[in-house]
């Protein structure tokens, strides 16, 4: 049996949601991007992949609705954690390797700009979603 909350989400379930949707729209404009960049993806299969992807993460922050604390620990974990870890490795692993931000900044074209923009305002949006999504009024829906 499924159980669903009955009443309206508390402004911070609704902030989250828009947040989540946010950072999913990032994820979006950054393959369309990533495709007029000196180096674009492989195969167009990988962006359907990606859209697909992306329109089950985005059903999953609709079920947000739902109350279930499950949905918010699932959406938690997928995007708040896989989710930034991966748009966080490639660049941890370039400073690592002795990247200088300046000197990307001042060879990158338009489209790279556009593209690390993008990423910086996913990011932003990712942890903000998290923040909202454990408030303590989405807490108490949550758990009631």
């Amino acid at each position: 049996m499924t159980t669903t909350t009955t009443g309206t989400a508390p402004t911070a379930v609704s902030t989250s949601v828009a947040l989540w949707f946010t950072a999913i729209g990032c994820g979006v404009a950054e393959t369309l991007v990533r495709f007029a960049t000196p180096e674009p993806p492989g195969p167009v299969a990988l962006a359907a992949v990606r859209f697909a992807i992306y329109l089950g993460l985005a059903g999953l922050v609709l079920a947000l609705y739902s109350g279930r604390d499950a949905v918010r620990w699932a959406v938690a974990l997928l995007m708040g954690l896989l989710g930034t870890a991966s748009l966080v490795v490639e660049p941890l692993r370039w400073l690592a390797a002795g990247g200088a931000v300046p000197d990307f900044l001042a060879a990158a074209d338009g489209p790279t700009i556009v593209v690390v923009v993008l990423r910086v305002v996913h990011v932003l949006a990712v942890l903000a979603a998290l923040v909202a999504l454990f408030r303590p009024a989405a807490d108490h829906w949550f758990r009631r």
